[in-house]
């Protein structure tokens, strides 16, 4: 004769639930924390840029004026919010690499050396290293890494051309340029916004994307976000 099952008394239910509500009490734990652990390791990352940019007042706010043209740019190309977030952070992160290239070659007011100009070159490199260690960072990386490449196939560290440079990179190359000719330098003085703008579209199809050359004068065109 078999065995009759006996049920499950209330009180192995009533630990089954508490087991279950401890489980997902936990999970939720775990992604707080993880959560804390990005702003963390972002926040120290920032700072290392931000405290790079600070020893020289001709790029000093360089990346957060990059950034914020870039979220911009990728707004209007009609980007999701999770893209628009990552070219952001790329681009308030492209040059930290520089943190790998002596103080006197960035203050540099004249021409660079060969040797100094292969420092210089590495920088994407090097930033592409600095964040690729962090998961969280991934799409990022690539853009950190390729936002010296040119649609010509003229740039580095991998002289990539045209749409094989990863879109991010492009959008990021294209704020990076204005910001740059808009800004005081070492070796020269910023050019006027409407001269960086010439100067921008004259560089579509050669240098840069020429449909993101196009939304980025576009939206410098309706004025600030």
């Amino acid at each position: 004769m078999a065995a009759r099952v006996t049920p499950p008394v209330a009180a192995d239910v009533q630990r089954l639930e508490a087991a279950y509500r401890q489980s997902l009490r936990y999970a939720e734990d775990v992604r707080r924390l993880y959560r804390q652990q990005q702003r963390s390791i972002c926040q120290s990352l920032l700072a290392l840029a931000n405290a790079l940019e600070a020893k020289d007042p001709h790029t000093r706010g360089h990346s957060e004026r990059v950034a914020d043209l870039g979220r911009r740019i990728a707004t209007e190309l009609g980007l999701d919010d999770d893209e628009v977030s990552t070219i952001g952070e790329a681009g308030l992160l492209h040059d930290i690499g520089k943190i790998g290239v002596p103080e006197p070659t960035l203050q540099k007011p004249g021409p660079l050396t060969a040797e100094e100009w292969h420092a210089m070159r590495r920088h994407p490199l090097v930033g592409a290293q600095i964040v690729a260690p962090y998961e969280f960072l991934a799409r990022s990386t690539p853009i950190i890494r390729h936002h010296h490449e040119r649609w010509d196939g003229s740039g580095y560290p991998d002289g990539l051309a045209g749409a094989a440079i990863p879109l991010g990179a492009r959008i990021v190359a294209t704020a990076d340029v204005f910001d740059a000719l808009t800004s005081r330098r070492p070796y020269r003085t910023a050019m006027p916004r409407d001269a960086g703008i010439r100067q921008l579209l004259a560089e579509a199809g050669r240098t840069l994307d020429p449909d993101i050359v196009r939304t980025c004068v576009k939206v410098l065109r309706r004025g600030p976000a």
